[in-house]
């Protein structure tokens, strides 16, 4: 199991031949996807138990020479922070596909079930890359299979969803491409030599003049920007979401959006700490921005689905507030803050879809009464709503507290963090207020008559909500192990960015 990363992207491949035999049988594509993404599950356990903790450098690597001439090479490993975001993508992955099994789905199953296990690779592949050519491939790859699986099986205004998901999503790319081509060309040494590998380029950072690494952070931070995505970069999110069927909608804000607020850690800071000290002013208000925004604008959703949805918005700047606030606590909740953002907002997406096929309504002034048929849906959902809004002992609670903490301790903007933690911390109430009344008008009141012999849940959706469930009360009761792993690499990767001694080289 030396190879295991390896192992990660070639066992969602080597599923699609299977899938490929059997595309006649949609009962055998559906055993395959499900038996598949099983065991991608399986092996990024193993790879999580393989990882030494406390060790804050990259482990597991892998590296081969994949095109020599252009200092290309295929370069994998994982750190403390990627170390945790795997197998929460493979997870998730899983209950997508093993919802998708039972019914969601109707029709094309083997092209549906194929167009995941190419995403699983391409997000698997994000987390996993060393080497910038690589990693944009990955980037790339994620984007192909979701735009078929919105635009195929979505809603009724699916085309305009997925165009308008590939344009900005591409627009984003394209950017971070010419941000890639001028690494490159800046890496040269005195023989002409140069590479796309980050632990290389990390060491000849120096190389990146101030203004160079002004113009090129900015070219990554709007590709970053756009896929997490941030105010006001944010358009495309909601009717990417509302379109896409739900397991769309889980791995899409379960997963995809974590590429962004990924990316800034992995690349912008330790690369770029100039551009991240210029900019820095501008991504700590767009981020504030982006948790006061999404919280009021989810407030006044009509539709249960886009209310979810406008929240990522919100829960996400708090991800960029704590990455940006350059601490060590700051930096451990936004890594927290993608962890339980994917669990507890994957679950949301799963309800609201569990809710849909079952009534075939989603606008709440449609619902209400639920809680008096669906003991166990709002035993379930009532515990994901109370974790999203951050409720004291489950996993939201804990992401969003470090980042506070770190933000009110940071000083490195006008105002300061005593004005900016404050604000922030207002998102959170508000927080309280919609997920709270949302619940109230969905679940509580007069039974409508139409709605009185739907069933509970069935054996296979407790079976997909109940790992997020656990995971959902672990993280929140007993999060110091899952800090174990994330807090030696932020801790180093916080010094890369602030290191002193490199901005007096660079500016020289």
């Amino acid at each position: 199991m030396t190879n295991v990363l390896s192992l990660l992207v070639v066992i969602p491949l080597a599923g699609l031949i299977p899938l490929f035999l059997f595309r006649r049988d949609e009962r055998a594509a559906k055993q395959v996807a499900i038996t598949t993404t099983f065991v991608e599950l399986v092996v990024s356990l193993w790879m999580v138990k393989q990882f030494v903790i406390g060790e804050p450098g990259f482990q597991l690597v892998e590296k081969l020479e994949w095109l020599p001439s252009l200092g290309i090479s295929y370069l994998v490993g994982v750190d403390g922070i990627s170390v945790l975001l795997v197998p929460m993508t493979t997870l998730l992955t899983f209950i997508a596909v093993l919802y998708s099994s039972g019914g969601a789905i109707k029709t094309r199953i083997v092209e549906y079930m194929t167009a995941f296990l190419l995403l699983e690779i391409g997000m698997v592949g994000v987390f996993i890359a060393l080497d910038l050519f690589l990693f944009y491939i990955f980037f790339e790859l994620m984007l192909v299979p979701m735009y078929l699986i919105i635009g195929i099986w979505g809603g009724p205004r699916r085309i305009y969803a997925t165009l308008k998901f590939v344009i900005f999503t591409l627009a984003g790319s394209l950017l971070m491409l010419v941000g890639i081509v001028a690494v490159y060309l800046q890496s040269a040494d005195a023989s002409g030599s140069r590479t796309l590998s980050l632990p290389d380029l990390i060491e000849l950072r120096g190389r990146f003049p101030a203004d160079f690494q002004f113009w090129v952070f900015l070219a990554f931070a709007l590709a970053f920007a756009i896929k997490m995505p941030m105010v006001p970069f944010h358009t495309w999110l909601p009717d990417a979401h509302v379109e896409a069927p739900t397991a769309g909608s889980i791995v899409l804000a379960g997963v995809l959006l974590k590429a962004g607020g990924y990316g800034f850690l992995r690349f912008g800071l330790p690369l770029f700490p100039i551009g991240v000290q210029a900019w820095l002013p501008v991504l700590i208000v767009l981020s504030v921005i982006a948790i006061l925004y999404g919280a009021i604008v989810s407030a006044v959703q009509k539709d249960l689905k886009k209310l979810v949805a406008y929240s990522s918005v919100a829960h996400m700047g708090f991800v960029t507030l704590g990455i940006f606030v350059l601490n060590l606590q700051g930096g451990v909740g936004a890594v927290l803050q993608m962890l339980n953002h994917g669990f507890v907002t994957g679950a949301l997406f799963l309800f609201v879809g569990i809710q849909y096929e079952k009534t075939h309504r989603r606008m709440i002034a449609d619902l209400g009464g639920l809680a008096n048929m669906w003991p166990l849906f709002t035993t379930f959902f009532g515990v994901f709503v109370l974790a999203s809004l951050g409720l004291p002992g489950l996993n939201g609670f804990i992401g969003e507290f470090l980042v506070l903490l770190g933000t009110f301790k940071f000083g490195g903007v006008p105002l300061g963090g005593l004005f900016w933690g404050p604000l922030a911390a207002i998102g959170v109430i508000l927080a309280a207020v919609y997920l709270l009344w949302m619940f109230q008008r969905v679940m509580y009141g007069p039974v409508r008559e139409a709605y009185r012999a739907l069933p509970d849940l069935s054996r296979l959706e407790i079976a997909c909500a109940l790992p997020l469930l656990l995971l959902t009360v672990i993280l929140g009761v007993v999060p110091q192990p899952f800090i174990a792993y994330i807090e030696p690499s932020v801790d180093r990767l916080i010094r890369l960015a602030t290191d002193p001694s490199f901005v007096v080289v660079a500016f020289k």
